[in-house]
């Protein structure tokens, strides 16, 4: 596959507590020169992120994260602030104890409830693979083929785990058609990624594809 191909999938992401308005805008200039699918980037820099890019790219931000627990008004409220300042994509965490608990309408509600206040932008749903069981992820991949989000996402890469192999492979097999899958935490090399896309997923959570390139061109001068 071709590398240009394969960033084209990349939303080139930085979520580390300590990143500076200097590293948000420095990962939106790499995202734009090397051709990412969008920056993701934390709740508090995505209007620094949608001025220094000027609708170049778009911008995506994360909700209720990493840990999922927020209630559902808090995830609303986030997700329309986020909007509001000018994020284009959503990447929301399910409520993990709800899904312990087999509450999964309850889920699929505040799925539903945080798309509504997505105001049309694209949804991206993590689900946490690693901390789920195999009926647990196979459940999640019904709750949200029903609940009108775009995607659905493996890791946040904070939960002790990221994308695995089969992980991608179930959730594509798993979705109904319209959900596309994004892989995200642990994608080590440019072979992660191609190998993430051939099993099925769509967009892929990463900083390190674009840091190899950054990195090869170094190399070659």
């Amino acid at each position: 596959m071709n590398i240009k191909d394969i960033v084209k999938t990349v939303d080139h992401t930085l979520l580390k507590q300590c990143s500076t308005t200097g590293d948000i805008e420095a990962l939106c200039a790499e995202a734009v020169k090397y051709g990412a699918a969008s920056v993701c980037v934390p709740p508090c820099h995505v209007a620094a992120a949608a001025n220094f890019l000027k609708g170049a790219l778009p911008v995506c931000t994360v909700i209720g994260f990493p840990n999922g627990y927020s209630t559902t008004a808090v995830k609303c409220f986030e997700t329309a602030d986020a909007v509001a300042n000018g994020a284009e994509e959503i990447d929301m965490v399910v409520n993990l104890g709800l899904v312990r608990e087999g509450r999964f309408d309850e889920v699929l509600a505040e799925i539903k409830a945080v798309k509504a206040a997505c105001g049309g932008r694209l949804l991206k749903v993590i689900i946490e693979t690693c901390l789920l069981s195999e009926e647990e992820k196979i459940e999640l991949c019904r709750v949200v083929s029903e609940s009108g989000a775009e995607f659905i996402k493996t890791s946040t890469g904070f939960g002790g785990g990221g994308a695995t192999r089969e992980d991608v492979a179930l959730m594509r097999r798993e979705c109904a058609g319209h959900v596309r899958v994004k892989a995200s935490g642990g994608i080590a090399s440019l072979e992660d990624a191609e190998e993430f896309i051939r099993l099925g997923a769509e967009r892929l959570g990463t900083s390190r594809v674009i840091k190899s390139m950054i990195e090869k061109e170094k190399a070659n001068e």
